[in-house]
């Protein structure tokens, strides 16, 4: 007896043991007799061919060697949601689909905790449908809704859903199921190749509550979000990573709640892309690791002035992309709202080989910022940097037109444009003084380092640290240094010295602005930390 093909099977998805495709064709392949699906795997490793045979072309695929042939029987198009979810929670009394694992998924920074066969007392064996509020039905091979007004007559009070990595093959099974799913707050469908909408739905209230949607790896557009996105009012976080996602388009009245977006992994044409959404207002979060971003531009806004663009953006992630230019993270300080920054793995930050030095610049060009690549700022490291900042730039400002006297002070358009701060650091602290950077004079590294025992005479179980220090550094870096070693907030941080020369004479380091060398110590001096 030959077997069952659906009427549809054509454009379905189907498993083929843990193998995932999509029928491609459906039919004969001459000589040989019966009916054959040609599969497009996702795996291109398991195809044999580009869906041609023996020169006749059934069927394309993306890879040459991405597609082969399967007998029907070998087919498995999946099963219907509520199958899935009695066999998942052991309320079926049969139980003969695969078992999805994971009970738990990662939403950017937050983790939402499934339901999950691993993760039941034996008393959840008897629970009823109707009481199980978050579902996971991950790899259960769910391809469709099932008999209508099932899910709402069994599973009244779902709110979260876990629909990843499914058979699932097109939007309209995704709104069948959400259609009867009242409370609908979180729905996570990645990993579903899928059809969706080419043309503007009409607007329903399916999803009227859902505040988290996430489609990573559904292989969507931009454009189809924006075709669905009407449908979703009180959208909160979009979750759009590894969608080969090129091109965005302004989103006119919709979206307009969205709070969180991550385009991680999708390869943006350029950073004028961002421009087309910046104009969301409530986006808090954007994150976009390993966009292929290159540069940050908003044009609107000249030196030392703020952005109309990203209004209310205070977290942004730019992690594993070819920002190479200081002139972006310049930029980022035009943004009104950041806090908080993550840029690990550009190629700018090779510019400078000392990661404190590194962090150093970032916190002093960006003046709103509390926490960098996961690292609170605390007032006294931003202190220090910017003042050490103003410090090291300061020739730089003199040669360029700065002067101590404001109605001579016109640094050219270039250093504005390179330090862009600049002029607001010398508002906050004054101009650097006629000796600050007269005493920048080049000398050797070796010739600069101090020898110095680090002592808590308050804490005798911390034994004493013996650290290489420049003569330049300013006691505010020193505490900075203390803080990290120490685990002590710097603000806190009294610092005083003894002399290897005159033993019991302590001098106090009571200015945060003046370098070691201004206290005249020396190699083999004991620096002490009280708090």
């Amino acid at each position: 007896m030959a077997a069952w093909v659906p009427s549809d099977a054509l454009g379905r998805r189907l498993l083929c043991g843990t193998e995932y495709g999509t029928v491609r064709y459906v039919g004969s392949v001459p000589p040989t007799a019966g009916i054959w699906l040609g599969v497009e795997w996702d795996d291109p490793q398991r195809g044999k061919h580009d869906g041609t045979y023996e020169g006749t072309q059934y069927f394309k695929c993306r890879h040459p060697k991405g597609g082969s042939f399967i007998r029907p029987n070998k087919a498995n198009f999946g099963v219907d949601f509520l199958t899935a979810v009695k066999d998942r929670y052991a309320l079926n009394d049969e139980r003969d689909v695969q078992h999805g694992t994971e009970n738990t998924l990662v939403f950017g920074k937050k983790t939402v905790e499934f339901v999950g066969m691993d993760s039941i007392a034996e008393q959840q064996r008897q629970v009823q449908l109707n009481q199980l509020v978050d579902i996971s039905v991950r790899e259960c091979a769910v391809s469709h809704a099932g008999q209508k007004e099932e899910i709402s007559r069994t599973c009244a009070n779902i709110r979260h859903i876990n629909l990843s990595k499914n058979l699932i093959s097109m939007w309209e099974t995704v709104t069948a199921i959400a259609s009867q799913v009242q409370n609908l707050e979180t729905l996570n469908i990645s990993e579903n190749k899928m059809k969706f909408p080419s043309t503007s739905t009409s607007v329903s209230s399916v999803f009227s509550k859902l505040r988290i949607l996430a489609l990573n790896r559904t292989e969507i557009t931009w454009a189809e979000v924006l075709l669905c996105a009407p449908g979703w009012p009180a959208l909160e976080e979009l979750y759009l990573t590894s969608n080969n996602i090129t091109v965005l388009e302004r989103p006119d009245d919709v979206l307009q709640t969205l709070k969180l977006l991550d385009l991680s992994d999708n390869q943006l044409l350029d950073g004028n892309q961002l421009h087309l959404i910046a104009h969301l207002p409530r986006l808090e979060q954007l994150i976009l690791r390993n966009t292929g971003l290159s540069s940050i531009h908003f044009p609107d806004a000249g030196f030392g002035c703020k952005t109309k663009m990203f209004p209310s953006l205070k977290r942004l992630a730019i992690n594993d992309n070819k920002i190479s230019q200081w002139s972006s993270i310049n930029e980022l300080d035009k943004l009104p709202s950041l806090r908080s920054l993550q840029c690990h793995n550009n190629p700018f930050m090779d510019t400078e080989k000392n990661p404190e030095t590194l962090r150093q610049l970032i916190i002093a060009k960006i003046s709103q910022l509390e926490v960098l690549n996961k690292s609170e700022i605390l007032p006294a490291e931003r202190k220090g940097a910017e003042l050490d900042y103003r410090k090291i730039f300061g020739n730089d400002w003199l040669a360029a037109g700065g002067n101590w006297n404001p109605e001579k002070n016109k640094p050219s358009e270039e250093f504005l444009a390179a330090h862009p701060r600049y002029p607001s650091l010398c508002l906050k602290y004054g101009a650097p003084e006629e000796g600050e950077l007269r005493g920048q004079q080049p000398s050797t590294l070796k010739n600069q380092l101090l020898t110095l025992t680090i002592k808590c005479p308050e804490n005798p179980e911390q034994k004493p640290v013996e650290k290489k220090l420049p003569e330049s550094m300013t006691i505010q870096r020193v505490k900075g240094l203390l803080y990290r070693l120490l685990k002590i907030p710097g603000s806190e941080l009294k610092l005083s010295y003894e002399s290897s020369k005159l033993e019991g004479k302590e001098v106090e380091l009571d200015n945060d602005l003046k370098p070691l060398q201004f206290y005249s110590i020396e190699n083999g001096d004991c620096v002490l930390v009280r708090w």
